[in-house]
């Protein structure tokens, strides 16, 4: 028996055959890494009309909207941020509740430290 002695192909060798165009656009760009690592999900179309519902009826009702940053993954909306008092809190918890489409309220909104 005959025994066939051949070298492993390389890594480059593999990734010539395998990849369909080393060069191509298919790379991620150096933002996209950045955000890779950093946990970022980019919305799909139902989640990026969610959130434009949310902000809406965060800004229509007067709440301190500039101050809250919503994410929203799937039908759960986090809320971000420092508002100036506990009612705040609640209040921006019942709004975003009543918006269409919301699932769960994940609110991890605090009261501005005074001092």
């Amino acid at each position: 028996m005959a025994s066939h002695s051949t070298t492993p192909p390389s890594y480059d060798e593999i990734t010539r055959r395998t990849v369909p165009d080393l060069d191509s656009s298919m790379r991620p760009t150096k933002e996209q890494e950045a955000q890779a690592r950093a946990g970022f999900r980019a919305l799909d179309d139902s989640e990026t009309e969610l959130h434009a519902r949310v902000s809406a009826a965060l800004l229509v009702s007067g709440a301190p909207h500039r101050s809250i940053q919503v994410e929203i993954d799937r039908g759960t909306v986090r809320l971000l941020g420092q508002v100036p008092d506990p009612a705040a809190i609640d209040r921006a918890t019942e709004l975003v509740q009543a918006v269409d489409g919301v699932g769960a309220v994940d609110n991890q909104l605090v009261v501005l430290a005074t001092g």
